[in-house]
């Protein structure tokens, strides 16, 4: 089945788009924001300006972080990385609209940013290739298409106008920071060493980068929620620690855990679903 939304070619559009901005100039100026409340989310993204409603941009957002988990998989690239390709998109859309950008050239060209920023480089010699057999997977002339050097040279453009186009609308912010280590230390400092609940709070952590988690709270809000829910699940109950509730060694407070809290099991319909 084609990885591709119908209408006008994406790497068409994309690449036309793109190439029209940089060429008059234009360029995304803003102070970085990344945290959005559900509502300026839901009701006012650039997508929703566009007429593309929200169940329709919750598809696109599942859509382009599976592919960029088979992606990174196949890339051989840490979760991290993965994570970080997420984010961007995540935050790319926070500022356009999926009805101008394609969430496929967005994803390959995010990708090629989060092995750059978590020091995971690939070639993009291979970014490029795999990429393209990704996305037309349903033909069995992919691999020898791609040798080809005129569909080597376009696929590999989308991906460098691509990147400057990501580049452009984070204002070159590529400082993300992930629950993993606030995740890491937090269990250490309690104690918490058994397998289980250490699994299921790490596969929350990669559950909620498939929703919009990230641009409503802080990396250490999840990281809590998710020990809550883990424990929560394997019934246990958590310690505290040097005479500290166990939330504060995520400094969080039991109000902004409850809001988080609340947050984190939406993955687990999400995930369901």
């Amino acid at each position: 089945m084609a990885r591709q939304m119908p209408g006008i070619p994406f790497h068409v559009k994309a690449l036309a788009d793109a190439t029209e901005m940089y060429s008059r100039g234009e360029s995304i100026s803003f102070k970085p924001r990344w945290y959005f409340t559900k509502e300026e989310i839901e009701e006012c993204s650039p997508s929703r300006k566009d007429g593309i409603s929200g169940k329709q941009e919750s598809h696109l957002r599942h859509l382009y972080c599976s592919y960029l988990q088979e992606l990174g998989m196949e890339l051989k690239v840490p979760q991290v990385t993965i994570a970080t390709a997420m984010i961007l998109c995540h935050r790319f859309y926070m500022h356009q609209s999926h009805a101008k950008n394609h969430w496929q050239t967005v994803a390959n060209s995010s990708m090629f940013l989060a092995c750059k920023a978590e020091d995971t480089p690939r070639l993009l010699k291979d970014l490029t290739v795999m990429t393209y057999k990704l996305t037309y997977s349903w033909d069995p002339l992919a691999s020898q298409k791609i040798r080809e050097k005129e569909v080597y040279d376009k696929q590999k453009g989308l991906i460098l106008v691509g990147e400057r186009l990501v580049l452009a609308t984070i204002a070159f912010d590529l400082n993300i920071e992930h629950p993993y280590k606030p995740l890491v230390a937090a269990l250490k400092r309690l104690g918490i060493s058994q397998k289980e609940v250490v699994k299921v709070a790490w596969n929350f952590v990669n559950d909620w980068f498939k929703t919009t988690l990230c641009l409503q709270y802080k990396p250490h809000y999840i990281a809590a929620g998710s020990v809550c829910l883990a424990a929560k699940l394997q019934k246990i109950k958590l310690p505290s620690a040097n005479g500290k509730a166990w939330w504060m060694q995520f400094d969080v407070s039991p109000k902004q855990l409850e809001g988080s809290l609340h947050m984190v099991k939406f993955i687990i319909l999400f995930v369901l679903l």
